[in-house]
């Protein structure tokens, strides 16, 4: 038998061992992942789910793309004082809207704050996100590029979110110069809604808009339009998205929290629960009740890339929206504590 060199063995082995692998699939070129596609969103985000889980299964939409659509409705709808046109107004009277989203397979994102007189701020968000180097813009200059983008102004105030301004206006105090109107209700709202979508591919994306709080400073913004606070994505993980008292998921940096207690392993309720703990823990004494429990509410949403979700809130009782294969619907989300 002739003899064979080193070198020849190892090149014969080589080959050999090739051929015995060449049917497997390489781990680089793994087939991606297919997921049970999802959306979820805030309680009013029901048209919404639907709407964007139609587009992702049915037209193949991008997720970002498809939760922006889902958000419009609201944004669109005058009678949802929480978000875009007939949003409830500072306390001059004028309708700012704030908005933040972002893309988890390129890993970008996009927002604005403070702006006027457009009804989708979701929509300039992407487009700061699309065509600047920048992450967020406010004020009067979203509004000037929102213009030079082809977005056409509006009054976004309606006669009905005029006509509660007003009726906090009189109610204000008994030493003001406003007469106050019999049965006068003033409204306080904080409502947003918030949505996020993983398609069956895995990739993830999140979206958040809002009118903000009601009879606001002119200039406060919330977590809305704030990546970290108002909803975060990660494409490795999953989204994550805020509702209610914006300063305490800012405090918090809540909407990202809920995604790293994902990442560490936490099921998408359970990373909600456990990012409430957390503000809980980082509130001010002054807004604690006699029990040590936040006055106010909070909820937060999250969906992992491979297709469960969960939402919870600090009081019992509002739901959340998803759509799944099983259709569009609310659901009852966990709570920290009971409505006594």
């Amino acid at each position: 038998m002739p003899e064979i060199s080193r070198r020849t063995f190892l090149h014969l082995s080589g080959a050999v061992a090739a051929a015995s692998t060449a049917g497997l699939p390489h781990p680089l070129r793994a087939r991606p992942r297919r997921t049970p596609p999802v959306v979820v969103a805030s309680g009013n985000g029901l048209r919404g789910v639907e709407k964007a889980y139609r587009m992702m299964t049915e037209e193949g939409a991008d997720p970002l793309d498809a939760a922006i659509a889902g958000v419009n409705i609201q944004e669109l709808d005058p009678a949802d004082q929480s978000v875009g046109l007939g949003g409830l107004p500072d306390e001059r009277g004028v309708v700012t809207l704030d908005a933040s989203l972002m893309h988890g397979p390129t890993r970008r994102a996009g927002a604005v704050a403070a702006l006027e007189d457009i009804a989708t701020p979701s929509l300039v968000a992407k487009a700061v996100m699309d065509y600047t180097d920048h992450v967020i813009l406010v004020g009067k200059g979203a509004r000037d590029f929102a213009i030079r983008m082809g977005f056409k102004p509006q009054n976004l105030l309606t006669e009905q979110s005029r006509r509660d301004w007003l009726a906090w206006k009189t109610s204000l105090n008994a030493r003001d110069n406003w007469l106050e109107w019999p049965d006068a209700a003033a409204k306080h709202t904080d409502g947003t809604i918030h949505m996020s979508a993983v398609t069956a591919a895995g990739d993830v994306s999140s979206v958040t808009t809002t009118s903000g709080l009601a009879w606001k400073i002119p200039g406060r913004i919330g977590d809305s339009p704030i990546v970290g606070a108002g909803q975060y994505c990660d494409n490795a993980t999953g989204a994550a998205g805020a509702t209610g008292r914006g300063e305490a998921a800012i405090q918090s940096c809540g909407s990202f929290l809920a995604v790293e207690f994902m990442r560490q392993g936490y099921d998408p309720e359970d990373a909600c629960l456990e990012t409430l703990r957390r503000v809980v823990a980082m509130t001010e004494d002054r807004l604690l009740d006699e029990q040590g429990r936040p006055q106010f509410g909070l909820s937060f949403y999250a969906v992992h890339k491979d297709g469960r979700y969960g939402a919870a809130t600090m009081y019992e009782g509002p739901q959340f929206a998803v759509a799944s294969a099983e259709g569009a619907r609310l659901e009852p989300m966990a709570f920290l504590y009971p409505n006594d």
